[in-house]
């Protein structure tokens, strides 16, 4: 295997908006916002719109999604200048 190819993995939180739930693993993605977790430590935080604990497969009920809501987001981000 080559060295200096592959990411650094770091611990960091996924914290699912929808349903509010978070969860420490390691991941290569970063983020300039941060959180105190249980154990003391602060590490980044990623926020997700959807995870193992709101999608409709794992949970077994139906979540209402705003659309238009997504679209008009996605617009404004994108939007050129």
């Amino acid at each position: 295997m080559k060295k200096d190819i592959h990411p650094e993995y770091s611990p960091v939180i996924f914290y699912d908006t929808s349903s509010e739930f978070k969860f420490l693993t390691k991941s290569t993605m970063t983020s300039s916002e941060t959180i105190e977790w249980e154990d003391g430590n602060t590490y980044p935080l990623i926020k997700v719109e959807v995870s193992s604990a709101s999608h409709p497969f794992y949970t077994g009920k139906k979540l209402f999604v705003d659309t238009a809501g997504r679209v008009e987001k996605f617009n404004k981000r994108y939007k050129k200048k």
